[in-house]
């Protein structure tokens, strides 16, 4: 067969036209693909269960420590710790008791002397006629005795001067004070210690008139005169008692 040879210019027409499709079939290409849908991608196999791990072994309990044992002198300084914070809470709880219990006589025994208090006078009155006439209301009451208040009001004394009075008669031991709890008050009880004597229990004593009173003595001896076997001055004390009694 005889080859037809194309010219120059036919031949770049062919190329151009080439060229030309070979564009247009990229482009294509490049189209289909952005139209193209994506591939679905396949699901990943399931990868096994990851083995459980075996709990671990509990690791054992450190062991206590035993306490160590006291030595002797360490009980005896505890000991001695207690003891003394035992004696300060007791010595608190007294104080704080003798607090709640404080009445103004006891601050009036802490202002004055024994000496001033048993010199104590009340002006313009006789100190033994009223000393006396005090121990002979007191002794009524008996064993009982009674609120110094009320005391005071018979005798129309102030607090402050039958506080000091009832301090004195106190240190001169004629009476005595009891601390006691008065309608949610703390005051003092006054109680006769040396009832005062009175000249109507001597008026029948047969000594007044007895003819050997002079040589009547508590050293003498029987059959000489002495009031410890002395007949007269036992019937005498016998009449007494049964007048009290009725």
């Amino acid at each position: 067969m005889v080859k037809k040879e194309i010219d120059s210019e036919t031949a770049n027409e062919i190329k151009k036209e080439l060229a030309q499709l070979r564009a247009q079939l990229d482009s294509q290409k490049k189209s289909k693909k952005k139209t193209s849908k994506p591939k679905k991608e396949k699901p990943k196999k399931k990868t096994s269960k990851p083995k459980e791990e075996k709990p671990k072994k509990k690791t054992s309990k450190p062991k206590k420590e035993k306490p160590k044992k006291k030595t002797k002198a360490e009980i005896a300084k505890a000991k001695k710790e207690a003891k003394a914070a035992k004696e300060a809470a007791e010595a608190e709880a007294k104080a704080a008791k003798e607090a709640a219990e404080r009445t103004p006589e006891d601050d009036l025994e802490e202002q004055f002397s024994d000496e001033q208090i048993r010199n104590f006078q009340i002006e313009k009155m006789d100190m033994d006629k009223l000393t006396n006439k005090v121990c002979e209301i007191i002794a009524d009451f008996e064993d009982e005795g009674m609120l110094q208040s009320d005391l005071w009001k018979k005798l129309k004394l102030n607090s402050r001067d039958g506080s000091r009075l009832a301090l004195r008669l106190e240190r001169r031991g004629l009476i005595s004070r009891e601390k006691i709890l008065q309608k949610g008050r703390w005051t003092y009880k006054l109680v006769i210690e040396q009832a005062p004597i009175k000249l109507e229990s001597l008026v029948d004593s047969p000594c007044l008139t007895c003819p050997v009173e002079a040589k009547c003595d508590f050293e003498n001896s029987y059959p000489e005169p002495s009031p410890l076997h002395c007949q007269l001055i036992e019937d005498w004390v016998a009449v007494e008692f049964s007048k009290k009694k009725k």
